[in-house]
C-alpha cells in the first residue's frame, strides 16, 4: 500500500482565527484606510464571540500524541489543537455618554464622514435630540459578498429613544433615506420632516416593505420655521441635483447648527445667482455656531458646470441628431428627465421609458405636478416601429454598467424590442461612480460593437455633478460664518480636502472638526470643544437578506474564503469502538479543483486522511470526532496548501457508528 504523504502546518486561511500567540493588533493611524469593520488584518480576523481557540497539548483522556510520534513534537502539537471554551476576550462595552448639560451643544456623526453614503448625524441641544438624514451605503460584492447594504448604527438613538424628537431628511437620494424602512422602528419611528418630493418616494419606496410601521411624516417648505421639542427649527433651500432639496439650521443659545445635506451653487462663471446670495444671505445674517457641509466634490478646484449647461447641450442633441436617440441616465436626475421630455414634446417627439425606476421616479414627478405628460408623448418599447427613428428618443437606465439594466441589455442585444443599428446615438448622461469603471467600459465596448455614435460626459456637457467644487465650498462657508465647522458627506479623503481648502481660504485650523464616525463632539457654552476619548458605537449595521444586524466578520470572511479559494468537503465513517475508518472517505470539491483532473491529488488526500483519522483517535476511549475534526482540518489544510498553493475551505464531515 502507498504511503501517505507528510502532513504540513496548516496555511493561514482567511477563515483561520488567530493563535493564542498572535500579537496584539496595533491601533489604526489617523488617516489610514476605512473599511467596516475589518480588524484583525487584510485577511483574516478573531473568531466570533463565544467561541474559543484551540488549545495546545493532550487533556483528560487523549494519548500524549499519534502513534510513532515523540510526545510534546512541534507535529504533535499541531495535531493537539482543540477548542477551549470560554476564553475568548469579552469586547469592552460601549460608550453611551449621559445627556449634556443645558451649557453644551453636542454634535454626533453615526455615518457618512467616513465614506458616501450611510448618512446619518444627531444634534443635541435644550434636552432633544435631532437626527439628520438616514440613508445607507451600497456594497462591493468582493468586500463584503452577499450583503445588500450597509446601515448607520443607531445604537446610540435606541439607547435615547425617548428625547428624539424628529428625523430631518435633506433629499430623496437613497444615501440619505434609504435606511428609513430599515432603521427608524429601532429608535422609535420619531416623525420625519422634509419636503413634498422627498415625502412622496419615501411613501413609494415603504410599499416595498409592508409589513414595516408606516413613518409619520411632516412635510415642510424651504423658508419655513417651526418649534419641534423645545427648540427652533429653520427650513432653507439648496441646489442640488434633485428637487426638493433642503438645508436645516437648528437654533440653540449660543447660535445656529447648519447642515446642508448635498448641494452645489447655481452660478454664472463662478458667480452666484440672485436666488443664491439671497439663501445664503438669511443664514449670514444671522449668528452660527456649527456647520456641517457636503465634501462629496472637495476634491475639485473652482466650480461645477450648472445643470441649465447640460439642459442646453441635451436640447441641441434631441434636436439634430438623425436616427434613434438613447439617453442613459440617474432615475433621480428628475429636472433633467423632465427637460429631455418637455424638449422632446416640443419637437414631436415620442418617448420610450426603460427601466422600472425612471418608470416610477416619472410617475412621482407626475404626481408632485413637477411635470404634466401629454398623453400621447410616452410610447411602449412594442410600438417604436410604428414611427421614423427620427421621432424616437428612449430614455434608459443603466449608464453605469449595471449588468441587467436596460442600457446594457440593449447593447448585448438581449433586449426583446429595441435593436441597435450603426444609425443609432447614445448619449451616456452621467460621470462614472468610482468603482464602475470595469462596468462602463465593458458598456462603451459592446456599444460601438454595434457600430453605434457614442457622446459622454468627457466628449460634451452631457453631465454635471450636484455637488459643489471648491470654489463653492468656500463661497457658502464664508457666507455662513459659523464658529465651528465639520465638513461631512464624504470619504475621510473628501472631508480633509474639504478642511484644507477651508483653512486655505482663511478659517483657523482650531475652528475645524475632521470627524469620525462615532465622535461626540460638545461645544460648551458656545465658545470650546470637547471632544469625548470614546466613541459611540459606529461600526455599520447590515441588510443581509432578511437579516439586519451588526457587522459579522466570520460570515463575510467565510464568503470570501470560499470566492477565492473554494471549499473542500471530507465525508468519512468513523468506527467509534476502534477509532478505524469503515471505507475510503467521500471527497467534493467545489471552486478548488476539477476532480477528474486532479486524481493523484485526492488519492494522496484520502491516504492522508485514513491516516490521520486513525493516528489521532489512536488509544481514545471513547472518540472525540470534535477533535478529530481539529486534526483533520489542520493537516488537510496544510497538505493541500503545499500541493496548490491555494487555501481552500475544509470541511469535515466525521460520522461516527
Amino acid at each position: 500500500m502507498a504511503s501517505a504523504p507528510a502532513p504540513a502546518p496548516a496555511p493561514r486561511t482567511p477563515h483561520d482565527g488567530p493563535r493564542q500567540d498572535s500579537p496584539a493588533r496595533t491601533p489604526r493611524p489617523e488617516g489610514a484606510s476605512r473599511r467596516p469593520v475589518r480588524r484583525g488584518g487584510q485577511n483574516r480576523g478573531p473568531r466570533p464571540e463565544g467561541s474559543a481557540p484551540r488549545a495546545e497539548g493532550p487533556r483528560n483522556n487523549r494519548p500524549a500524541g499519534p502513534r510513532g510520534a515523540s510526545r510534546g513534537s512541534s507535529r504533535d502539537r499541531m495535531r493537539m489543537r482543540r477548542p477551549a471554551p470560554n476564553s475568548t476576550p469579552k469586547r469592552g462595552a460601549d460608550y453611551f455618554p449621559a445627556a449634556p448639560a443645558s451649557n453644551v451643544v453636542r454634535v454626533i456623526p453615526l455615518g457618512g464622514v467616513e465614506e458616501v453614503g450611510r448618512n446619518m448625524f444627531c444634534v443635541e441641544t435644550n434636552g432633544d435630540i435631532f437626527v439628520f438624514d438616514v440613508g445607507f451605503q451600497f456594497v462591493s460584492e468582493d468586500s463584503n459578498p452577499g450583503v445588500d447594504y450597509m446601515l448607520p448604527n443607531t445604537a446610540y438613538l435606541e439607547k435615547n429613544t425617548d428625547r428624539v424628537r424628529g428625523v430631518f431628511i435633506t433629499h430623496g437620494h437613497l444615501d440619505h433615506i434609504g435606511g428609513i424602512p430599515f432603521l427608524m422602528n429601532r429608535f422609535g419611528n420619531p416623525p420625519i420632516y422634509t419636503q413634498n418630493l422627498t415625502a412622496v418616494m419615501i411613501q413609494k419606496r415603504q410599499e416595498e416593505y409592508p409589513d414595516v410601521p408606516k413613518p409619520n411624516i411632516v412635510v415642510v417648505e424651504a423658508g419655513q420655521t417651526m418649534t419641534i421639542g423645545s427648540t427652533k427649527v429653520q427650513f432653507f433651500g439648496v441646489t442640488h441635483s434633485i428637487p426638493d432639496s433642503m438645508g436645516i439650521a437648528i437654533e440653540t443659545p449660543y447660535g445656529n447648527v447648519v447642515v446642508t445635506g448635498d448641494l452645489k451653487l447655481d452660478h454664472d462663471n463662478g458667480v452666484p445667482t440672485a436666488k443664491e446670495e439671497k439663501t445664503w444671505g438669511v443664514l449670514a445674517a444671522q449668528k452660527n455656531l456649527f456647520f456641517i457641509a457636503d465634501s462629496t466634490n472637495a476634491e475639485r478646484d473652482g466650480f461645477s458646470m450648472p445643470e441649465r449647461k447640460v439642459h442646453e447641450t441635451l436640447e441641441e442633441i434631441i434636436k439634430n441628431v438623425h436616427g434613434r436617440l438613447i439617453i442613459g441616465t440617474f432615475a433621480s436626475q428628475f429636472e433633467r428627465m423632465i427637460h429631455i421630455i418637455e424638449t422632446c414634446e416640443k419637437l414631436g417627439k415620442k418617448v420610450v421609458t426603460e427601466g422600472r425606476s425612471i418608470k416610477t421616479n416619472l410617475e412621482i414627478a407626475q404626481k408632485t405636478n413637477l411635470i404634466n405628460i401629454k398623453k400621447d408623448t410616452i410610447i411602449p418599447a412594442q410600438e417604436i416601429g410604428d414611427y421614423s427613428p427620427d421621432k424616437i428618443v428612449i430614455l434608459s437606465t443603466g449608464a453605469q454598467g449595471e449588468e441587467f439594466a436596460a442600457l446594457m441589455r440593449i447593447a448585448t442585444k438581449q433586449h426583446k424590442n429595441v435593436q441597435l443599428n450603426p444609425r443609432d446615438t447614445i448619449v451616456l448622461s452621467s460621470s462614472v461612480i468610482p468603482g464602475n469603471e470595469i462596468a462602463v467600459q465593458k458598456l462603451k465596448d459592446n456599444l460601438y460593437r454595434n457600430g453605434v455614435t457614442l457622446i459622454h460626459y468627457r466628449s460634451s456637457d452631457v453631465h454635471s455633478t450636484g455637488h459643489g467644487n471648491t470654489g463653492e465650498l468656500i463661497w457658502i462657508n464664508k457666507k455662513v460664518n459659523s464658529t465651528f465647522f465639520m465638513p461631512a458627506y464624504g470619504y475621510y479623503s473628501m472631508t480633509a480636502s474639504h478642511a484644507k481648502a477651508m483653512e486655505q481660504a482663511g478659517r483657523a485650523r482650531d475652528s475645524i472638526i475632521v470627524a469620525d464616525n462615532g465622535m461626540v463632539i460638545d461645544i460648551i457654552d458656545g465658545e470650546r470643544l470637547d471632544i469625548h476619548k470614546e466613541k459611540v458605537p459606529s461600526s455599520p449595521l447590515i441588510v443581509d437578506g432578511f437579516a439586519i444586524g451588526d457587522m459579522q466578520e466570520v460570515v463575510i470572511r467565510d464568503r470570501q474564503a470560499l470566492a477565492k479559494d473554494g471549499m473542500f468537503v471530507i465525508i468519512a465513517t468513523v468506527n467509534l469502538k476502534t477509532g478505524k475508518l469503515r471505507k475510503s472517505p467521500d471527497i467534493i470539491s467545489r471552486g478548488f479543483v476539477y476532480l477528474r483532473e486532479s486524481q493523484d491529488l485526492l488519492n494522496q488526500a484520502r491516504l492522508l486522511i485514513k491516516k490521520t483519522v486513525e493516528d489521532s483517535t489512536h488509544g481514545m476511549n471513547p472518540v472525540d470526532l470534535d477533535y478529530v475534526k481539529n486534526n483533520l482540518t489542520d493537516v488537510m489544510s496544510g497538505y493541500l496548501f503545499n500541493r496548490t498553493n491555494k487555501a481552500p475551505m475544509v470541511i469535515p464531515v466525521l460520522i461516527g457508528v
